[in-house]
């Protein structure tokens, strides 16, 4: 096989290579698009102007507290995302038990 032949097969190949990954990246191209719009389609309407207004209020609400309240209600949002926590991670220990049996 001569040098010609070598670099003709070579990039026949590299060119099949190419279109190959080109139908990846299309169909990675189209999933991602449609998740995106799935993910838009699921939060059209929650995002309202009442809704917009209310978290305006509730900022400027927090923006005004005093150092000692902030701090409180700081520790009370931990405090929910703690329990929040521990109901998933013994629903998953109930999960685990069933399948032990």
């Amino acid at each position: 096989m001569g040098i010609k032949a070598f670099f003709k097969k070579a990039f026949g190949d590299m060119k099949k290579s190419a279109q190959a990954q080109h139908e990846v990246d299309k169909a990675n191209f189209a999933a991602a698009k449609a998740e995106a719009r799935a993910d838009f389609e699921s939060h059209r309407g929650s995002v309202t102007f009442r809704k917009a207004k209310a978290d305006a209020r509730a900022t400027w609400e927090d923006a005004r507290l005093s150092p000692a309240e902030r701090q409180a209600k700081m520790q009370e949002e931990r405090e929910a995302q703690i329990a929040a926590a521990n109901e998933r991670k013994a629903a998953a220990e109930a999960r685990i038990e069933e399948l032990k049996k």
